[in-house]
């Protein structure tokens, strides 16, 4: 897909000639909405609102929905009253969800007094849960029955149309509240009489409204169903949690941790404007300054160390990496082990102790290799020694910090995958330029 996405951009967009309409209905008339939305995204700003301008208004609506919610506002705030109009009629509560950031608050209201009275109930349920919150993006197309129903029943309500991924028809009493999954395969040759309470799958649990997008995920990853039925702290049936939906918080999980690993949100629009796309990542850069100005420190406690042996110049460098790729294995070790939830209290100890073995391994192994290397380059076994001893410690310090910087931050609530290699980074060239250079005036001077 991105490779003819690629393709269509080029076609798109030639230094030789103008954007026209026509060339985006014969670029894009066979796309579906989440392609035509990523394509959207791939184009300059300008371009994109020409381009715009010629999607079908059937195909409208689904587009925006497929958007970041960055790229998809200006495209918003440039429509006409009469365009919003038609784009806001008959929008279900789960559309209106996804929109809602990006429509004017008035708009939302107007949109809701045009929903039947079952959607606009949807959305005021959905509206109450925070963004993190599985109950706010819950899929209302769902089979329900009442708890007393019959196979009969359920065979009669099959016969209309059934919505994607309809596995199982979900069971509630007299006030809404959960009781059962029957899978609709079970119905096949029983009597018409039967009770459906019969035929429930105990082996099904529903999600809390409460849990979040992560965890509710995970716990989807495991069910082995096509839909898993969520409720609200009540026991009440919101709604469900489909496969397709799970696929993409899990696509969003992963743009997200990869976004945060430099700062970045993954809701950024890729032609943002420079100068919002400048204050956002400055905030970044200017971390990372305080961290380089603080190893900068370090080196400069031994100024008059470096002026008399040049070589350790030379070499600090190899401490650094050494010690920030070894620390950096363990970090991502560690992150994916506490977002699939396999770090606890019970086995960090042991993980600590087998992490402290294969860094002192690693350590002397290549100490050893650099030593010799060192001894040779510069005819010195001192420096040699030296900077083979600074190696054993910088990568003994990088695996204490890869396990117990993730741990500490996500105690504290933050992403170690936002700024846990930021911290990792300094720790390793803090304390690897200290004890290089601190061995060195030891020894050499």
């Amino acid at each position: 897909m991105s490779e003819d996405i690629s393709q269509r951009i080029e076609q798109l967009i030639r230094s030789d000639e103008e954007l026209d309409a026509a060339r985006y209905a014969e670029v894009a008339e066979d796309l579906e909405p989440d392609q035509v939305a990523l394509l959207l995204e791939s184009l300059p700003r300008d371009e994109r609102q020409e381009c715009w301008e010629q999607v079908p208004e059937e195909q409208r609506v689904d587009v925006l929905v497929e958007m970041r919610a960055e790229a998809r506002a200006p495209l918003v705030k440039e429509l006409d009253s009469r365009t919003l109009d038609q784009l806001i009629s008959g929008l279900d509560a789960e559309t209106l969800i996804e929109l809602g950031e990006s429509l004017p608050d008035d708009v939302v209201d107007i949109a809701l007094a045009r929903m039947d009275e079952r959607q606009r109930a949807h959305y005021e349920r959905s509206a109450q849960y925070d963004e993190d919150a599985i109950g706010r993006y819950v899929d209302h197309d769902l089979l329900i029955l009442p708890q007393n129903s019959r196979v009969r029943d359920a065979e009669r309500l099959l016969r209309r149309e059934v919505p994607e991924y309809t596995t199982h028809l979900w069971l509630v009493d007299r006030t809404g509240r959960y009781t059962g999954a029957v899978p609709t395969l079970s119905l096949f040759g029983k009597p018409d009489h039967l009770p459906l309470v019969d035929l429930i799958d105990d082996e099904i649990e529903p999600l809390s409204a409460l849990r979040s997008l992560k965890e509710a995920t995970e716990a989807f990853e495991h069910a082995e169903i096509s839909a898993l039925p969520v409720v609200d702290e009540n026991g009440l049936l919101l709604g469900r949690m489909s496969m397709r939906l799970a696929l993409e918080l899990l696509h969003e999980q992963y743009e997200s941790q990869m976004m945060a690993s430099a700062g970045l949100d993954e809701e950024e629009d890729l032609f943002a404007p420079v100068m919002r796309s400048s204050r956002r990542r400055a905030t970044w850069l200017g971390i990372n300054l305080l961290t380089a100005f603080l190893a900068s420190w370090a080196i400069g406690l031994f100024e008059g160390t470096l002026q008399q042996v040049v070589a350790l110049a030379v070499l600090m460098p190899v401490v650094a990496s050494m010690g920030g790729i070894a620390g950096s294995q363990t970090l991502t070790l560690m992150i994916r082990g506490l977002a699939l939830g396999q770090i606890t209290a019970a086995n960090m100890m042991p993980l600590l102790r087998k992490e402290l073995s294969v860094g002192g391994l690693n350590g002397v192994l290549w100490a050893v290799v650099i030593g010799i290397v060192a001894s040779w380059w510069f005819s010195s076994f001192a420096i040699g020694v030296v900077i083979a001893l600074a190696i054993v410690v910088n990568i003994a310090v990088a695996a204490l910090s890869g396990v117990l910087i993730p741990i500490l931050l996500d105690k504290l609530k933050i992403d170690p995958a936002l700024s846990g290699s930021v911290i990792l980074t300094t720790v390793t060239d803090v304390v690897g330029f200290v004890v290089f250079l601190g061995l060195g005036s030891l020894f050499l001077l």
